[in-house]
């Protein structure tokens, strides 16, 4: 690796959409970590392994994606940046298998979801096996020379592993989009084009949500993004992930802050930085 070449950690196999993210994020230049699970991507980074991570948190056909939300609080690494990229599905096969001999399509729970209508009209008899992974599905067609079985996946996927691509956008709606975001173990806070993401609690009595975004619209500030999540070990209590269009440099920014952890149990920054387009 040379001194300028960054190691970044991502879920999935090469050609992982999540890799893609990387690239469009970084440059051609990164060294890429695959890692396993999402939990593996926290845990190089922490552990020095890798530069920074780079995980999905929000589609916008299928919703949040909890697991990374909880990971975030479990971990103290910072956000430093986000990109949002078009999610384009292909269909993959082995070179010189034809649409005939497909009798199976492979790829992860989600994508297949979202390639329902096309599957349906192509390939109506195929059975639908879900995978660990889109990028992983086509790796395993590979290795196995699986020659009656097609995957969905990106085109980097089909371009990592010298595959034919059978049929470009299968996916059902062209407005699939993910957002990711960029981990790092140092806080570089944002001031230009900043969006910021927080975690807090609040006591369960009425009216105490309320209070807490009424800080921010108090000051104009436009809230992007509101996910709530359990509270361990509290029933029916809840944490609340904001996300807001504003740097903590920011005057108004730092006093809605400061405003909200007197409102607050619980509360931590997980990150200011430049937003994705």
């Amino acid at each position: 690796m040379s001194d300028h070449q960054q190691v970044i950690a991502f879920q999935g196999e090469r050609g992982a959409y999540s890799e893609a993210a990387a690239v469009i994020h970084f440059g051609d230049a990164i060294q890429p970590l695959p890692c396993v699970t999402f939990e593996a991507v926290f845990e190089s980074v922490e552990s020095g392994s890798a530069n920074q991570g780079i995980i999905p948190v929000e589609n916008s056909l299928a919703g949040s994606i909890h697991r990374n939300y909880d990971l975030l609080l479990r971990h103290d690494l910072t956000i430093v940046g986000e990109v949002q990229t078009r999610i384009a599905h292909t269909l993959i096969a082995m070179p010189g298998v034809t649409m005939d001999d497909i009798s199976r399509v492979y790829s992860h729970p989600q994508a297949l979801a979202q390639c329902e209508r096309s599957l349906t009209t192509l390939l109506p008899d195929a059975e639908r096996v879900p995978a660990y992974d889109t990028a992983g599905s086509v790796k395993m067609l590979r290795e196995g020379n699986v020659q009656d079985g097609a995957a969905i996946a990106s085109r980097r996927a089909a371009d990592i592993y010298e595959m034919t691509i059978l049929r470009d956008h299968m996916e059902d709606d062209a407005e699939n989009y993910t957002r990711f975001l960029v981990l790092g173990s140092e806080a570089d806070i944002s001031t230009e084009q900043a969006k910021t993401s927080i975690v807090f609690s609040t006591r369960n009595i009425p009216g105490a949500l309320f209070k807490c975004l009424a800080v921010f619209a108090l000051r104009d500030i436009d809230l992007t993004k509101i996910e709530s999540r359990p509270l361990q070990g509290k029933r029916w209590e809840y944490l609340f992930y904001i996300d807001f269009a504003g740097s903590t440099r920011e005057t108004r920014c730092h006093s809605a802050l400061n405003h909200l952890q007197e409102l607050t149990t619980f509360f931590r920054v997980l990150g200011s930085y430049p937003r994705g387009v």
